[in-house]
């Protein structure tokens, strides 16, 4: 039973810490691939397509189940079943996957460079100092040409990016969640 102190404070402040110790975890990630690179972005991609497999099964029967009592039931089987093809195209290919996923970024930052230069010169008569702007757009689509050239490599150095930021945002986390813990205590 209740003691009839409300210990709600306390309790959302040891909530509060161990959310925040956990980005740990992150932080170990950041350090898996730092040491193996190659396996982490094959774990990262077979991850990536167990995961719309699973959920396409899970989809595909929710759908069937439920048929009966829903007229537009089709639409979660279709998205059950684009879920099983999409994940096992990857897993079966997922070499595959990763160039093709590299490759979607690089069109992202062709296309974001390209507007960028362009809004870069249009500005030029509203404001000074648009080339920073237009170098930006620049850097892009250097960027996107980079990873167009060797989606490969740009694979793994993407992945090297992850790691930093895991490692980094982890690290940040942990200290923080020391410091809300030691509050909590006191």
């Amino acid at each position: 039973m209740s003691s009839g102190r409300d210990n709600r404070p306390r309790c959302r402040s040891a909530q509060v810490a161990c959310r925040l110790l956990t980005p740990g975890r992150t932080g170990a990630f950041g350090i898996i691939v730092y040491s193996s690179p190659g396996l982490a972005l094959a774990t990262l991609v077979l991850f990536f397509g167990a995961f719309p497999l699973v959920s396409g099964v899970f989809a595909v029967i929710g759908a069937i189940a439920g048929r009966e009592g829903h007229e537009d039931w089709w639409v979660l089987l279709l998205e059950g079943l684009l879920g099983i093809v999409l994940g096992a195209a990857t897993l079966r290919a997922p070499a595959l996957t990763a160039v093709a996923l590299v490759l979607y970024i690089a069109a992202w930052a062709l296309i974001t460079g390209v507007l960028q230069v362009v809004s870069a010169i249009r500005l030029r008569k509203e404001i000074e100092g648009e080339f920073w702007l237009g170098l930006s757009g620049l850097l892009s689509i250097g960027f996107a040409i980079l990873l167009m050239i060797a989606p490969g490599a740009g694979a793994l150095a993407l992945l090297w990016v992850i790691a930093v930021y895991a490692v980094v945002w982890g690290a940040f986390l942990i200290l923080l969640g020391f410091r809300v813990r030691a509050a909590a205590a006191s």
